[in-house]
């Protein structure tokens, strides 16, 4: 039986949960839909303090996605760890370590976009 395809919003919710559940840090989500200039719907952004704690998030993200039959159509910088990538489309995480977060500053760029703080920690959620 073939699967209902996901909305772009229950998607990021998913991705958010898998960079929750190994501890990826200020977890923001970009809500792009409207902006003219925008390429998917949500971007999602988070610090890892490690590239090998970077790698876990993106590993992390890719097996929660994985679970809903999803997978990405691209995915890059795994290997060094420092800037991963991960395109599904209506959404796209971005998972930095904190040196490249700063220096790159996405929020900054899509400051038109609709910014929600994420918790940490899927406990902080309530």
């Amino acid at each position: 039986m073939k699967q209902i395809p996901l909305d772009a919003k229950t998607l990021s919710d998913i991705a958010i949960k898998g960079l929750q559940e190994k501890k990826g840090e200020e977890i923001t989500r970009l809500n792009l839909q409207g902006l003219e200039t925008a390429i998917t719907s949500f971007f999602i952004i988070c610090t890892g303090n490690s590239d090998r704690h970077v790698q876990a998030l993106a590993e992390s993200v890719m097996e929660f996605m994985g679970k809903n039959q999803e997978k990405p159509i691209s995915k890059e910088g795994i290997q060094r760890g420092e800037w991963v990538v991960l395109d599904y489309a209506s959404i796209v995480i971005h998972i930095f370590l904190r040196e490249k977060r700063d220096f790159y500053r996405l929020e900054d760029l899509w400051g038109d976009a609709q910014i929600e703080k994420i918790p940490d920690s899927i406990l902080e959620n309530g």
